[in-house]
């Protein structure tokens, strides 16, 4: 493109809405004339000879400047697969307080490893006292190295004291902890229900089962820490 002596640049206030139409040189000056509703054009005046490649100008500057944010390395997402699951290992720990509840949890997260092609000999259950004793049980299994994922299932109903909120917070710490501690996915699937209905709903009921839920949660996480995250 040439160079200019002096470059006087008329833009409407709305850039976007200018399309070319015309080109026209005279002498040592130009005129790019641009469909809008304002009708303003846009004028060059130069010392020198005016190439015809001058009329993208400043539009075709600012069209190329946005552009090269586009040009950028591509963005990797790391995600876990509920297919790949050969090779995984699960420990599940469950409390047998509540074990009406409870079984049917355990239940529903089996049923779940079986329909994604985890093998059973690769699934080891644990049972506890209560949901409690989850998070030192999890802890313990997680820094064996002998498992990919650990699921946590438990039911705690609220009562007519306190106590639900203590058992409650604890279990979720409890868990928390377990994971963060031994390096291994930890799941909670501990059920933390106003009363025995909502607990059964939650277990195979209309709200299906978070068993089977927890299920799936520990196979994704497992194949991404296995996969992707060594």
């Amino acid at each position: 493109m040439a160079s200019f002596a002096s470059t006087e640049c008329f833009l409407p206030l709305y850039q976007s809405r200018l399309a070319p139409t015309h080109y026209q040189q005279n002498g040592t000056s130009a005129i790019l004339h641009l469909n809008s509703k304002s009708k303003k054009s846009l004028s060059f005046s130069s010392s020198s000879s005016f190439s015809t490649q001058g009329t993208s100008l400043c539009y075709a500057v600012e069209r190329k400047e946005r552009s090269s944010f586009a040009q950028t390395a591509a963005v990797r997402h790391l995600m876990g697969s509920v297919t790949r699951t050969q090779g995984l290992r699960f420990a599940v720990v469950v409390a047998r307080f509540n074990e009406i509840i409870t079984k049917q949890l355990l239940e529903g997260a089996l049923s779940t490893f079986k329909n994604y092609s985890v093998s059973e000999e690769n699934v080891d259950v644990v049972w506890v006292p209560g949901s409690f004793e989850i998070g030192v049980v999890a802890e313990r299994l997680g820094k064996s190295q002998k498992y990919h994922a650990i699921l946590c299932i438990g039911a705690v109903i609220r009562g007519d004291t306190s106590h639900y909120d203590a058992v409650a917070n604890s279990a979720a710490s409890g868990v928390l902890s377990a994971g963060l501690n031994s390096g291994v996915p930890c799941i909670f699937g501990v059920l933390t229900c106003e009363d025995m209905e909502q607990a059964l709903n939650r277990a195979g009921g209309k709200s299906g089962n978070k068993g089977s839920e927890t299920a799936l949660t520990a196979i994704e996480m497992a194949s991404l820490f296995e996969h992707h995250l060594k």
